[in-house]
């Protein structure tokens, strides 16, 4: 793809990157698995492929389509990167340690973190070609190849998103309860 695209990417990440620092740095929010009665037999029962796939998809057609005003991409770019943050945070708070939180998030987020990424850089394709032809470095707002690129960033995000969800609900989960010593 184009350099244009790096840097719509590059963008993506940097907003993700500052949600996740903040999520990070944020007050921790201790989570008491016991008091709550919670446990991830109920959690695993309440998450199956199809949830987590739907809220991930929300997440990628919020960043998609939202380019047209852009408030909606850069909410949801740093929202997620802030999810993730304090996820590892309270993870590491619960005496899990940093690699043992890494294994509650990397086996799907390998591919759900880019995902996110890819269609925040989709949803700021649009207004950046709008941008460049009221700036008068284009001739016509969109062109077949725009286009063409929009709808690259979408579907590779869309893809990825669809296996990472099939990852975060068969093997993720399992990794949580072995480390938790919990029987399956």
């Amino acid at each position: 793809m184009k350099r244009r695209n790096s840097s719509l990417i590059f963008l993506s990440i940097i907003i993700y990157f500052l949600g996740l620092v903040k999520g990070y740095l944020s007050p921790i929010i201790r989570i008491d698995f016991e008091v709550q009665n919670l446990n991830l037999n109920q959690i695993e029962a309440n998450l199956s492929y199809i949830e987590i796939l739907e809220n991930n998809i929300l997440v990628v057609v919020c960043e998609v389509l939202g380019g047209i005003f852009l408030l909606p991409v850069i909410n949801s770019l740093f929202f997620s990167g802030f999810t993730v943050g304090l996820t590892l945070n309270n993870l590491i708070v619960l005496d899990s340690g940093l690699k043992n939180s890494l294994l509650f998030i990397l086996p799907h987020g390998i591919l759900e973190i880019p995902a996110i990424i890819i269609a925040g850089a989709a949803g700021f394709k649009i207004p950046y070609e709008i941008v460049r032809y009221l700036a008068g470095k284009k001739e016509t707002i969109l062109t077949k190849e725009d286009v063409k690129e929009y709808l690259t960033l979408a579907l590779i995000s869309v893809v990825l998103i669809v296996i990472a969800a099939w990852i975060e609900a068969n093997i993720t989960l399992k990794i949580a309860k072995a480390m938790l010593n919990l029987t399956m």
